[in-house]
């Protein structure tokens, strides 16, 4: 039985969406009878397509109904998850030559690394660079010369950003193939531990260095539970990527047996044999919500508040937090990986994975059954484990129980009642809390503020000893509309060790945090953001201010004539320089982030 308030917010979210929904699907059954793909390429729009092809690829890629699949590649060398993409179009054209088939690859997209990028002005482009992914998306498909989609993607950004292009095609059927997150290093944990001792000024930056490069060592995901990591969870658990296909490490024989099956399984659907589940129709109302489910079981990237809510426009689906709050309070944290745990995602993968993550949510009721994904009807096919046999990729039995229940429980023994965030509000406005790595201690806080305008500037205070006891950090002008939304990922260590000394502390900010983000209570996503107007733009040092998980409430506890005989305070940055200058018309009509911090229209 499916749980009463999965049931209740989808149907809610169904209605909701009926309209822009509705409209969404004729616009694709229009573009699709209007401009049919392949067939209504001229001789001469065909002959360019495969000009430089081989011979036995022309044969295909001729007017005889053969199959031919568009690559959207996000592959370079500055993501070591993106790393492996390097070699995978060759080696994709023989398995699709094997089946009859062809592909291409249509297009590349922009991938940048926020692990690069954090605390550095690049960061302030990260965002936005989803929207430019998705439109460079449809540059790419526009071609039309494709019967299916190929995505190679993983990373923070470009896994929402090139599903939202794609799914303007989403007459075409779809797959996602992952790469893979790199083996286990030195512990997350220690990791963490260092940079806090570097923080503190107990370590210099060579040993630092060491330990991180250590820690990021080899091609693949980074083994923390970032966004990026939390983007193959949650586009398995929506049915868009082979079961068990998300945390095989680059270099398995597992992973290029995924990979021909990934084929294999695209070109079947692109043959629109008796089984048929064009991305339209995988990307529904059921699996958006499976999508939110997964992110709270699993304590995933607050990332994802803004990019499912942004993905779901595209969709014609209107989602909101919500949808988010009510589904926390009724689905259980069951994985423990950090940061909201010890464990990295290797051992989440060895434990059982997606398969026996699944198994559980669906034991539980709390998540849709009955969906379509590119594997089949079902997500009871996603519970098996994979395996070969005979070079083959097998799937056998159901995973019914963890092999590591420090890393991934059952529902009934769950870690958190609750999945993890929480929405808060009051007369700041909204916000989103990350509360699956808090102590239940840090849940609460009154506390007089501090107010910074940038990061570097609590950076600064830290240095010289000033923020030695209890105090909320209020960072301004990090929303979309002032400098692109940043992450704040370098607060993170100052922030630990400020709370490791004893102090009640916790942070405010119209900026985002890093998917990473853990032990130190904050209030992110926060509109109206300064730049907007919001009142955080009023805030004065000392300011008693009220932060509550446990009861949702966000509130500055100043009389309301003072507050409207104050003027805004502060101002953003200056977006100069590193190419900021280019993403002004971003930043003019980004809209908030329950809406998805998007440019893009939507319905």
């Amino acid at each position: 039985m499916l749980n009463t308030t999965v049931e209740k917010v989808t149907q809610n979210i169904r209605i909701r969406s009926q309209a822009s929904r509705d409209s969404y699907l004729n616009d694709l059954a229009t573009t699709k009878r209007n401009y049919p793909p392949r067939n209504s390429l001229s001789c001469s729009n065909l002959a360019h397509s495969f000009a430089s092809a081989a011979v036995d690829e022309k044969n295909i890629l001729t007017r005889s109904g053969k199959i031919n699949v568009a690559i959207i590649s996000a592959y370079n060398d500055m993501l070591s998850a993106h790393k492996p993409y390097e070699n995978y179009p060759p080696l994709l054209r023989e398995y699709f030559l094997k089946l009859g088939a062809s592909c291409q690859v249509a297009g590349g997209v922009p991938a940048m690394c926020d692990g690069v990028t954090q605390g550095k002005p690049g960061m302030e482009l990260s965002l936005f660079s989803r929207d430019l992914i998705a439109m460079s998306t449809s540059v790419s498909l526009s071609h039309n010369a494709f019967n299916g989609i190929l995505g190679l993607a993983i990373c923070d950004k470009i896994v929402p950003g090139l599903l939202m292009g794609a799914l303007k095609f989403g007459y075409l059927p779809f797959i996602f193939i992952p790469a893979g997150p790199m083996p286990s290093g030195i512990s997350n944990a220690e990791k963490s531990k260092v940079r806090q001792q570097y923080a503190d000024g107990k370590v210099n930056e060579d040993d630092l260095l060491k330990v991180e490069t250590a820690a990021y060592h080899s091609p693949g995901t980074c083994t923390f539970y970032g966004t990026a990591n939390t983007n193959q969870l949650l586009m398995e658990v929506m049915g868009l990527m082979l079961p068990g296909s998300a945390f095989v490490n680059p270099g398995d024989v597992l992973r290029s047996a995924y990979n021909e099956a990934a084929c294999q399984q695209l070109t079947q659907l692109a043959q629109q044999g008796s089984y048929r589940a064009p991305l339209a129709e995988v990307v529904c109302e059921e699996s958006i919500v499976n999508g939110i489910i997964a992110l709270l079981a699993s304590g995933g990237s607050t990332n994802h508040t803004i990019h499912l809510v942004a993905i779901a426009q595209q969709a014609g689906i209107k989602i909101d937090w919500q949808d988010f709050q009510q589904l926390s309070a009724v689905v259980p944290l069951v994985a423990r990986i950090y940061p909201n745990g010890e464990a990295d995602i290797n051992a989440f993968h060895q434990a059982g994975g997606t398969a026996f993550f699944i198994h559980t949510l669906l034991e539980a009721g709390l998540l849709h059954a009955d969906v379509k994904t590119v594997f089949g009807q079902g997500l009871e096919t996603y519970t098996r484990a994979s395996a070969l046999d005979k070079d083959k990729l097998k799937w056998k039995e159901a995973v019914s129980s963890s092999k590591d229940d420090s890393v991934l429980v059952s529902h009934d023994v769950a870690f958190r009642k609750n999945g993890g965030l929480m929405l808060l509000q009051g007369n700041l406005g909204r916000a989103i809390v990350k509360t699956s790595a808090m102590s239940d201690e840090h849940f609460t806080l009154q506390a007089p503020c501090k107010v910074f305008e940038s990061q570097d500037g609590l950076s600064d205070a830290f240095k010289a000893g000033e923020l030695n006891h209890d105090f909320i950090a209020v960072v301004r002008y990090q929303g979309a509309k002032a400098n692109g939304m940043p992450e704040l990922h370098q607060l993170t260590p100052l922030l630990c060790v400020l709370q490791k000394r004893g102090y009640k502390v916790a942070l405010v900010t119209d900026g985002r945090m890093s998917g990473a983000s853990g032990a130190v209570p904050a209030a992110i996503h926060l509109y109206p953001e300064a730049q907007a107007g919001g009142l955080i733009a009023k805030i004065k040092d000392g300011d008693q201010l009220i932060f509550s998980c446990a009861t949702g409430e966000l509130r500055l506890l100043v009389d309301e004539d003072e507050l409207q005989s104050r003027s805004l305070e502060g101002k953003s940055g200056e977006n100069v320089g590193l190419g900021r200058e280019m993403f002004e018309i971003f930043r003019k009509n980004v809209t908030n982030p329950e809406l998805g911090a998007t440019v893009l229209s939507d319905y």
